[in-house]
């Protein structure tokens, strides 16, 4: 078993699509990060980027055999961060979930009284798309995560979800991908988890559709502290968080300048912004890029297919 981690974006944008020819070098697909650990596939979050994904998934589970049940299961864990519709609206199109032999399991923030699985059915399926969550034909699992759970992925494919009475009696493996969310309460409504995925050594913190607190949010910068990569919200300029017209405050989303004060009090060791507002095009976001890359080498703006290795 090779020790490779490796982070893979499949969907930078937030709000909605943006499948212009002048918004493509970033990328105009919502949410996904696809993550490999070792022999773990991990996906953040479910938004268009997910499709593609699928669709290579698909073409090396048809090249893997010649005959349908030789064939190498598709085994995935997808993290939801939470369940707005650019989170979450490419996982109908997943076409994975649509083969038997697939084994998906779904952890994420359930929402009001309704558990993760309810809520997924109420808003992808029955009533807005043509086949109802029962239609999903693979070994799917939903399961609630919450900010207290630790989740353990261990490289033969079992997932151990963890609460906290039973936390404290797991001895972590050498190989165990270890997976810990941490809850902000400035996303609108519900909620958001972000999420710490700890493996060889390495930490990745994906931080999406989070806002920073005037003087930063102490209890998250110690979620992320000494992350190898942080993936952090960057959504709005100084000025559109501001603007006396249409003021971001509260939105949910943070700025360039949030990101990568949270990355400075975090100590982490690469930054990459993320969450573009689907109003900011190819050439505005290079600009800004720019200016903080200029400040640190290790500051980037995410892009579609641009794979880092951890």
């Amino acid at each position: 078993m090779e020790k490779n981690f490796t982070v893979k974006f499949r969907g930078v944008r937030g709000s909605y699509p943006t499948p212009v020819r002048n918004f493509l070098h970033y990328g105009g697909n919502t949410s996904c990060v696809e993550v490999v650990a070792g022999d773990r596939l991990i996906i953040l979050d479910a938004g268009t980027g997910i499709i593609e994904l699928g669709k290579e998934l698909m073409q090396s589970f048809i090249l893997s055999a010649e005959d349908f049940a030789s064939r190498k299961p598709i085994s995935a864990v997808l993290l939801l961060s939470h369940i707005h519709q650019d989170h979450i609206q490419g996982l109908p199109f997943f076409n994975p979930a649509y083969v038997p032999s697939t084994k998906l399991d779904i952890y994420g923030l359930s929402a009001g009284k309704k558990t993760l699985r309810d809520n997924l059915s109420a808003v992808l399926f029955d009533k807005v798309f043509p086949l109802g969550l029962e239609d999903v034909n693979c070994e799917l699992g939903i399961f609630d995560f919450v900010s207290t759970s630790v989740l353990v992925l261990k490289q033969s494919g079992e997932n151990i979800l963890l609460n906290s009475n039973t936390v404290t009696s797991y001895v972590k493996k050498e190989n165990d991908v270890v997976i810990r969310a941490h809850k902000t309460f400035a996303h609108p409504k519900n909620g958001s988890l972000c999420y710490k995925i700890e493996f060889n050594n390495k930490t990745l913190i994906y931080a999406t559709d989070k806002e920073t607190y005037m003087g930063s949010d102490k209890k998250f910068v110690e979620f992320a502290h000494g992350a190898d990569l942080l993936i952090h919200d960057a959504q709005y300029t100084n000025q559109e968080y501001i603007s006396s017209i249409s003021p971001k405050q509260g939105f949910g989303h943070s700025t360039h300048q949030m990101a990568e004060e949270t990355a400075k009090l975090a100590k982490a060791k690469r930054l990459a912004f993320f969450h573009f507002d689907p109003n900011h095009n190819d050439e505005f976001l290079s600009q800004i890029e720019a200016e903080y890359s200029a400040k640190n080498s290790h500051y980037f703006f995410a892009k579609e297919n641009l794979e880092i290795v951890l």
